[in-house]
C-alpha cells in the first residue's frame, strides 16, 4: 500500500483544493454515498444498546447534576455516541486499548466498564473504577483497556502512543504474539497543540497500530472551530506525515465503525497509523455548568436532525433487522441498568479518609 496516499471518500474531490474553512454542512454534502459496512442482526442490536446505554447514562449524569447529587465539572457525550460506538465496537475489548479526554463516560461503557462502576465514580464513591479519586474526568480501567481520562486537552494521546509502541516491541523485539491496536480519542481544538503533531510523526515514523480519532463537534469550548486552525480539515493533516487520513459522518455508527474496520486491518498487518476525523456534535453545551448561549439555534436544528440513535433506529427497522418493539424493550432494560446504577452509587461506601495517599506511590 501506498502510504503517502491520504484515504478519504473525498479526495479526488478536493485533494487539489486551496485551504477553506468549510462549516460541517458544507463538507457533509461533499462526502460520498459510499455503501456502508455491512452487519447482521447480533451486531445492530450491540450497537443500538452500545448507543442507548450511552445516551440514558449521560442523561441520568444531567439529572444527579442538577438536583445537587453530583458536584464537580461533567462533559456530557449526548449526540457524539455513533464515535464512541463506531470505533470501540469495531475493536476487540480486553485486547486493544482506549485513551480518552475528560468527555470520557461513554468511552468507558462502551469498553465494558460497568455502568455502576462509571456511576460510582462520578459520585466520588470507593466502588468507582477509579475508587472515587478520578471523578469524571479520570475514569480508568486496567480490566477493560481503559488508558484514562484526561483534564487537559492532548494529554492522552501521548500515552496512547505509549500503548501502541509496547504492542509492536512485544511482537517484533519480544517475538510475543501481538496485534493490539490502540484508539486514541480527542476533540478539534487539540487539534492545534503541539503533542498531536510531535505523536503523529513518531507513530508514521515506526508504523505504530494505533488510531487517531479526532472527535470534531466544530466547538472548543466557546471557541468555534474556523476561528481557531488555518486548515479546518484536521484528515488532511496526517498527509504532512504521510499517513493515512479520512473524513466521515461522525453521526452515523456505520461510517465509523467501516472507517475503523479499515483502520484495523492496516494497523494490525503493521501498516501503522491512520488518522480518522469524525463530523460531529454535541447536544448540550461544554459541560454541565455552561448555558449554551454561544451556538446558534438554528446550527442545533441542523444538528438534532442528525441524531446518531436515530438514524440507526432507522437503518435497523427499515432493513428488517429488528422490529421496533424489540428497541423498545431495549430501551427500557438500559433505563433499569442505568437506575439501579445510581442507586447502586448512592448506597456505595466513601474512600476511607485513611487511605488518602493510597494508589499514589507504588506499592510492594
Amino acid at each position: 500500500m501506498n502510504m503517502n496516499k491520504v484515504m478519504s471518500h473525498n479526495q479526488d474531490k478536493t485533494s487539489q483544493d486551496p485551504i477553506q474553512n468549510r462549516e460541517h454542512a458544507d463538507r457533509f454534502s461533499n462526502l460520498a454515498n459510499t455503501k456502508p459496512t455491512e452487519i447482521d442482526r447480533e451486531i445492530g442490536l450491540n450497537l443500538f444498546k452500545d448507543m442507548t446505554l450511552g445516551r440514558r447514562f449521560e442523561d441520568k449524569c444531567a439529572e444527579m447534576y442538577y438536583r445537587g447529587k453530583m458536584f464537580g465539572f461533567v462533559h456530557l457525550y449526548n449526540g457524539q455516541e455513533a464515535i464512541s460506538t463506531g470505533v470501540i465496537g469495531a475493536m476487540k475489548r480486553k485486547h486493544d486499548w482506549f485513551c480518552s479526554t475528560y468527555r470520557d463516560h461513554v468511552h468507558a461503557l462502551s469498553a465494558g466498564v460497568p455502568a455502576k462502576e462509571v456511576m460510582s465514580e462520578l459520585f466520588g464513591k470507593e466502588t468507582g473504577c477509579s475508587k472515587g479519586r478520578g471523578g469524571s474526568m479520570h475514569l480508568f480501567s486496567k480490566e477493560h483497556h481503559l488508558l484514562g481520562g484526561y483534564a487537559f486537552i492532548g494529554e492522552g494521546i501521548p500515552v496512547a502512543l505509549g500503548a501502541a509502541f509496547s504492542s509492536k516491541y512485544k511482537r517484533e523485539a519480544l517475538k510475543e504474539n501481538s496485534d493490539s491496536v490502540t484508539a486514541a480519542f480527542f476533540g478539534d481544538g487539540t487539534c492545534n497543540i503541539g503533542q498531536f503533531y510531535e505523536c503523529l510523526n513518531m507513530a508514521q515514523l515506526w508504523k505504530l497500530p494505533i488510531i487517531f480519532v479526532v472527535e470534531n463537534n466544530k466547538w472548543a469550548i466557546g471557541m468555534a472551530h474556523d476561528r481557531a486552525t488555518s486548515e479546518t480539515e484536521i484528515w488532511r493533516k496526517a498527509s504532512a506525515f504521510g499517513m493515512p487520513g479520512e473524513e466521515i459522518d461522525g453521526m452515523d455508527v456505520l461510517a465509523v465503525r467501516g472507517a475503523t474496520q479499515r483502520a484495523l486491518e492496516r494497523a494490525r498487518a503493521g501498516e501503522g497509523p491512520t488518522l480518522i476525523e469524525c463530523l460531529t456534535y454535541r447536544f448540550r453545551g461544554h459541560s454541565l455548568a455552561d448555558p449554551d448561549e454561544l451556538r446558534s439555534e438554528k446550527e442545533k436544528e441542523f444538528w438534532a436532525k442528525r441524531d446518531p440513535i436515530k438514524k440507526l433506529k432507522n437503518d435497523l427497522t427499515t432493513s428488517g433487522l429488528v422490529s421496533d418493539e424489540e428497541l423498545r424493550n431495549i430501551e427500557k432494560e438500559i433505563d433499569l441498568e442505568v437506575n439501579d446504577a445510581v442507586e447502586f452509587a448512592l448506597n456505595a461506601p466513601e474512600p476511607d479518609p485513611s487511605e488518602l495517599t493510597k494508589y499514589i506511590w507504588a506499592e510492594n
